[in-house]
């Protein structure tokens, strides 16, 4: 059985989890760092929570009647000139970092993303949170 498309603020709360998540292992990383596998498992929720945050706005722009991306990328840009995300070069820099992170390898790679995830992008995934809260 099929199930129907969530709205965008189911989405939304959707993403506000995983970030919350996130945002534990953040603060973690921050306080007294991550084993190897508390490292992985951030790069995971990373991950997750960028997708859900692209889910919401894939739901946003249904919702208003826009549509048909052909990517990410495509989205991203979107969002920013629709001021749903403010800094766009660091989102496109995200969806760069991921595709260039492979876990077979180790070591330099996984340790400028996590350091990126700390330092930057969970401080935008906050943002993106708080405006499209306004939003809807």
């Amino acid at each position: 059985m099929k199930s129907l498309p969530k709205t965008c603020e189911e989405c939304l709360e959707e993403f506000s989890q995983a970030l919350d998540d996130l945002w534990v292992l953040a603060q973690k990383a921050h306080a007294e760092g991550l084993n190897p596998v508390q490292s992985k498992e951030m790069i995971v929720d990373f991950e997750v929570t960028h997708e859900l945050a692209l889910k919401v706005l894939k739901a946003y722009f249904k919702k208003i009647g826009k549509g048909g991306f052909s990517g990410s990328r495509d989205l991203t840009v979107e969002a920013f000139h629709a001021e749903l995300i403010h800094d766009g070069k660091s989102w496109l820099d995200m969806i760069i970092d991921r595709i260039q992170y492979n876990p077979v390898y180790e070591l330099e790679p996984q340790d400028k993303l996590l350091e990126k995830i700390e330092s930057n992008y969970v401080y935008l995934f906050h943002r993106f949170e708080e405006n499209m809260r306004k939003i809807l």
